[in-house]
């Protein structure tokens, strides 16, 4: 199998995060926070090895604003419906997922409206302007994708926080399609709330993913229950983390998170995404000579993309493609809207969606000339 559905989450993952995760469960797999026995006691230590683990590669000093959940579509609601209330306004751009599109859409019954901010790819300077109309005396909130999960724009997010932060705006970064390959520096770029999956490219298992709280603006929780902490209360505790990590913890998938990001740590972002992009491009130049490929950005670079490109072949379906390199020549591609309708209705390909590539630090120069043959033998 050559797969080249990173986007969607990383495959295979590095030896040391199976590895972690098999020595959670064998070694130390008690309840986290929730005994004082040894096992308890190791459980907890995990939990927060981890919890700085990323509080270092986002250069944080307060490990405790660092919040575990199941995805990036948890850690997303959290803000958007811990923050928001009636009356509000928000402000999102014209690529967010549905994990940010469908959580507003359910708040417009409680009287909350948002804008989509149109971007313009390669012109930053359009973009933040666009942001600034988007804004009015409502906006309580302006949430933005670090990079597109469909074209890989990548969203000039320091300078969009930095122009929130005029209007006193609180952002919203979702780093699904970025972590790993974009670090951020949130002591320097003050972004409020990063959404983070841990399952794509930190490397860590699915059912992982993280928020981190940088600034006193505190959301409500998304849910209230056991933490392990002030069990006479019968108030949710208003301390982070607890407030907002009710119930057992996955502690395996956390594990193996921390894994994950210390292997990104060690092969280092910046030569990850070298390599990546690399690859993208190559994908790129190729299919640009190939007269039955639509391509439909420019050839990606760093400072406007992550790597991440899609494409179609002329009077055929995305499904059909994905479906043909699959059974011919064991590729794995992503086909269809990618749960992310807005980036397609922007690109005008609603009608037959796309199929997406993805590389990762495994993927190799072979695989993508592979890719690159197939597509060439598809009549």
């Amino acid at each position: 199998m050559i797969y080249l559905d990173n986007g969607a989450t990383t495959f295979p993952k590095p030896r040391c995060v199976t590895s972690a995760i098999n020595k959670a469960l064998a070694e130390f797999g008690a309840n986290p926070g929730r005994g004082g026995h040894r096992l308890a006691i190791r459980a907890s230590e995990e939990i927060y090895n981890c919890r700085q683990t990323v509080a270092d590669y986002y250069n944080i000093e307060d490990t405790e604003r660092v919040i575990f959940t199941n995805n990036c579509t948890t850690a997303l609601n959290t803000v958007i419906k811990g923050i928001l209330k009636p009356g509000d306004h928000a402000v999102i751009s014209c690529l967010e997922h549905n994990a940010v599109v469908r959580p507003l859409e359910k708040l417009k019954e409680k009287e909350i409206s948002y804008t989509k901010a149109e971007i313009f790819p390669g012109d930053d300077d359009r973009t933040l302007d666009s942001f600034r109309k988007s804004i009015n005396n409502d906006t309580k909130l302006v949430i933005c994708t670090h990079a597109s999960n469909v074209f890989g724009f990548k969203m000039p997010i320091e300078r969009i926080t930095a122009l929130c932060h005029q209007y006193e705006i609180p952002v919203c970064v979702d780093v699904a399609q970025t972590a790993g390959i974009f670090p951020l520096d949130l002591s320097k770029d003050k972004i409020d709330y990063v959404c983070a999956a841990g399952h794509k490219g930190l490397y860590g298992p699915m059912g992982t993913g993280f928020l981190i709280i940088n600034t006193d603006n505190i959301p409500d929780s998304l849910i209230e229950g056991g933490t392990g902490t002030n069990s006479l209360m019968k108030q949710q505790p208003q301390l982070l983390p607890d407030k907002f990590e009710s119930g057992t913890p996955n502690l395996p998938g956390i594990a193996g998170l921390r894994a994950g990001i210390e292997f990104v740590k060690r092969r280092g972002s910046k030569n990850i995404l070298e390599h990546e992009m690399k690859l993208i491009r190559k994908l790129y130049r190729s299919l640009k000579q190939n007269k039955n490929v639509i391509l439909y950005t420019d050839i990606p670079d760093k400072e406007h993309f992550a790597p991440v490109l899609s494409f179609n072949l002329k009077s055929c379906e995305s499904e059909k493609v994905s479906a043909y390199l699959n059974k011919n020549f064991g590729i794995a591609t992503r086909s269809g809207l990618h749960c992310c309708p807005l980036a397609h209705e922007f690109m005008n390909t609603s009608n037959i969606g796309t199929v997406r590539v993805v590389p990762s630090v495994f993927t190799t120069e072979a695989q993508i000339n592979t890719l690159i043959y197939a597509l060439l033998k598809f009549n």
